[in-house]
């Protein structure tokens, strides 16, 4: 298991490369672990995340990659590249298996079983006849057989899901929101040591580090939160 410093991944949902720069620099050695979603990526964030990671840092890059298996392995071998250590797909088995056979180097395949906005509603409202639990434990099944490193689910699922994945696979859960913390617009949310005891081995933070007055100041704060949950539960 990783040293809980190097559990917390703090989502870099900003709109420049200057921006993000700033708040790494800010947050200093307190953090080592960075993701960047669509809003960097496509205003220079992939050159950055390459430079992340010849600094040291390790890069998550959430694009959640789903088109036919060929164009989806082409990316894949192009993000192995830049130096990433997880990449998102959604779990839906084709983009799965093209994305597991196609990765290379240190970089490991995460699938997003559902995201962190929807319920039952949202499911209903895109055509699903089924639950939130139900679709995410069915993905979750599919991608360990298929050989899937990771899976990216909320909290509220990630004991379920620990139980089908097994040790083997790494839990990665976003919607982290420190006790007093507004949900905003995530429906499926959870403290970090809720997570923690739940089974995530990562916790992906964004806005309440990003837009904290002292970020340095909040993440040091969920980091101490995960080691004394870890230490519970040795």
């Amino acid at each position: 298991m990783p040293a809980p410093r190097e559990r917390l991944i703090v989502a870099l949902d900003l709109p420049s490369v200057e921006a993000a720069e700033a708040l790494v620099g800010r947050l200093g050695d307190a953090v080592s672990f960075y993701k960047i979603g669509y809003q960097l990526a496509y205003a220079g964030g992939l050159a950055y995340a390459h430079r992340l990671a010849g600094a040291g840092k390790q890069v998550f890059l959430d694009l959640k990659l789903h088109d036919i298996g060929n164009t989806v392995a082409q990316g894949v071998k192009s993000v192995a590249r830049l130096g990433a250590t997880f990449l998102t797909v959604h779990a839906y088995p084709q983009t799965m298996k093209a994305a597991v056979e196609a990765r290379e180097g240190r970089l490991a395949i995460l699938a997003v079983t559902v995201l962190t906005s929807y319920d039952d509603s949202d499911l209903k409202a895109a055509g699903y006849d089924t639950s939130v639990k139900a679709l995410v434990a069915g993905r979750a099944e599919q991608a360990r057989v298929l050989g899937v490193d990771g899976l990216v689910c909320s909290p509220e699922e990630a004991a379920t899901v620990r139980t089908i994945a097994g040790a083997g696979m790494t839990l990665v859960t976003p919607g982290i929101r420190p006790a007093g913390v507004q949900a905003g617009d995530q429906k499926r949310t959870a403290t970090p040591a809720e997570a923690i005891a739940a089974g995530a081995d990562y916790l992906v933070v964004g806005r309440p580090i990003v837009a904290a007055p002292d970020p340095r100041a909040v993440a040091e704060a969920i980091i101490a939160e995960i080691a004394q949950q870890s230490r519970k539960e040795r």
